[in-house]
């Protein structure tokens, strides 16, 4: 037994022997040092042009989905939706008007106040320019407006005031004529039913055509709808026209003439207020275009003319118009030859 000082021989550990290196090959051999070739700089890449499908395909967009801490999720690509335009103040206007049209539905049925607003506001703008029929129709305005109390004839122009602020926000709609369905009135007992504004629109983008042509050698493009309505397809064909004549340096308030009848007097009158709300020259008959249409003898009772009808250059081509007539020869010329 060893004396406990003394301490134990260290182990000594065996080394591995290396395995030798397979003789390297000609190929695998070090190259010898050389100088180093002088930098050259790269050739251009030249992207290639895009084809017509590249062109049409819709632009890439990328939706980041929350991923939890665990299972991350990588982020994918999603081909983009159309994004819905939404007229805030347009439907807040909306809404403000049929509030106010409400409030006064206490005491009165819904026609009779609609009949009675759109006939009030009718009258209002054909006054501000027919010097013809301006004392019928202000006896008409004064004799409907003294039914209501002093409260409820202030919300009448506040009913007007909304008609004019919706329009100038968008012309592209039939506002009386959508509110008119919004309410209930056009019931089976009107028959009254509207054709939507937005295939109106394309009706109008199909059939008129190059404008610019017909301004330049008739100087004037009528459009006329002999079953006008509340004005939808006369609205949407003056805002076809108007973007047409724009692109041709043409002003279309003095070259679109809009001319409209219905037997049914009070769309007539929407028509109207909204064709001149929009500032369209025009004038429109209540009547029955089968039986009476509009002819160059009517006796203008049952005419409603538009404020820009009579701005000076629509006056001065009526006056052209009646020097044009009065050399024109009469039955008895046509029948003598002389």
């Amino acid at each position: 037994m060893k004396p406990f000082w003394q301490r134990p021989p260290k182990k000594t550990k065996k080394k591995k022997r290396k395995p030798k290196a397979a003789p390297q090959s000609d190929a695998l051999k070090p190259l010898p040092k050389s100088k180093p070739a002088p930098w050259v700089p790269p050739h251009p890449i030249i992207p290639k042009a895009p084809s017509i499908e590249d062109i049409a395909k819709p632009p890439m967009t990328y939706q980041i989905s929350p991923a939890s801490k665990k299972d991350e999720k990588p982020i994918q690509p999603s081909l983009p939706t159309e994004q819905k335009v939404i007229r805030h103040r347009d439907e807040h206007i909306r809404k403000d008007f049929l509030k106010a049209f409400r409030s006064l539905t206490n005491r009165w049925r819904s026609w009779d106040i609609w009949t009675d607003f759109i006939t009030m506001a009718a009258c209002t703008i054909s006054n501000s320019v027919d010097k013809l029929h301006f004392d019928e129709r202000e006896k008409t305005y004064l004799r409907i407006i003294k039914k209501y109390s002093k409260q409820e004839q202030e919300i009448f122009p506040q009913l007007f005031a909304y008609v004019v602020a919706a329009l100038e926000e968008n012309p592209e709609q039939d506002f009386l004529g959508d509110i008119y369905t919004e309410l209930g009135l056009n019931s089976k007992e009107h028959e009254q039913i509207f054709t939507p504004y937005n295939v109106c629109h394309f009706m109008a983008e199909i059939t008129i055509d190059d404008l610019a042509a017909q301004v330049e050698s008739k100087g004037v493009v009528e459009i006329h709808d002999c079953c006008c309505g509340a004005g939808a397809i006369l609205i949407a064909a003056s805002n076809v026209a108007k973007e047409k004549l724009e692109k041709t340096d043409f002003n279309y308030q003095n070259h679109i003439l809009v001319t409209g009848q219905d037997i049914d007097y009070l769309v007539t009158m929407m028509c109207y207020i909204q064709l001149s709300l929009l500032g369209m020259a025009g004038y429109f008959k209540v009547g029955n275009a089968l039986s009476d249409p509009m002819t160059d003898k009517d006796s203008l009772d049952n005419y409603w003319f538009t404020p820009m009808y009579f701005f000076p250059v629509w006056h001065y081509r009526r006056v052209w118009h009646s020097i044009g007539k009065l050399f024109e020869p009469n039955e008895d010329e046509i029948e003598t030859g002389g």
